[in-house]
């Protein structure tokens, strides 16, 4: 796993952040050092899976990036003759998720997962008991969220869920900034220096926009969900659960 130090030097002209190949061949190292909580909620995910999976059903992972919630899913579900569909719309990210399913399991049935590179604002969400949606709605424009889960909701089957996990902020001033803070002190103890905080933060400053826990939990409910729960949260990222 190489490590993420594509900010490491100062860079005069900081152009905003994207999924390219730069980002690809340090992602697992990145997300892992950036993201509280990344281990505990992608290790979660099989037991949502055992839980709820529906038989002959399809289960969505929504922005799968290397694949990592996609090999949970499968390593949880029980239920017969589920088909799990990754979406990303980044080829690179979709390559390198092919070759990462391959590696991990090598005796994985391949008509288990299928791979699909689209706009998640495109994909029409089919006969699904499971959806998860993990740091990819804080990249979609702020305008196609309350759609995308509307389809996300049209298309699980009854009592189909969804796991929605964001970075959020918070309206109380001092909240928001103590959680800033300790999130960069997170990033500290893993090796970032102030630099690297910075000059990620520059770059993702126009491309990643928050909401907070009030906006996301009334899209949820406007978009017809019954059970939402904040499942997990640390500093300035949650998880949702949602239940149709």
């Amino acid at each position: 796993m190489m490590k993420d130090q594509i900010f490491i030097s100062p860079i005069d002209d900081i152009i905003d952040f994207k999924f390219d190949e730069n980002v690809v061949n340090v992602f697992p190292d990145m997300i892992k050092r950036s993201v509280p909580g990344y281990t505990t909620i992608i290790s979660q995910i099989p037991a949502f899976a055992l839980r709820y999976a529906q038989p002959n059903s399809n289960c969505y992972d929504l922005g799968c990036s290397l694949g990592a919630t996609t090999l949970m899913l499968q390593q949880g579900i029980r239920a017969p003759h589920c088909h799990i569909i990754a979406v990303d719309n980044s080829s690179a990210m979709l390559e390198r998720c092919q070759e990462s399913l391959k590696r991990t399991r090598p005796t994985l049935d391949s008509t288990r997962i299928e791979l699909r590179c689209c706009d998640i604002e495109t994909l029409t969400i089919e006969n699904a008991s499971i959806v998860t949606f993990n740091w990819t709605l804080q990249f979609i424009p702020l305008e196609k969220r309350h759609t995308i889960i509307s389809n996300i909701y049209a298309g699980l089957r009854p009592g189909g869920i969804l796991i929605l996990s964001e970075k959020v902020h918070f309206t109380d001033h001092s909240l928001d900034q103590w959680s800033i803070d300790r999130h960069h002190d997170f990033k500290r103890r893993n090796d970032y220096s102030d630099l690297e905080i910075s000059q990620k933060r520059s770059a993702l400053e126009n491309v990643l926009i928050t909401e907070s826990i009030e906006q996301h939990r009334n899209r949820l409910k406007r978009a017809g969900f019954s059970n939402v729960y904040t499942w997990f949260q640390c500093f300035n990222f949650v998880s949702f659960f949602a239940q149709k």
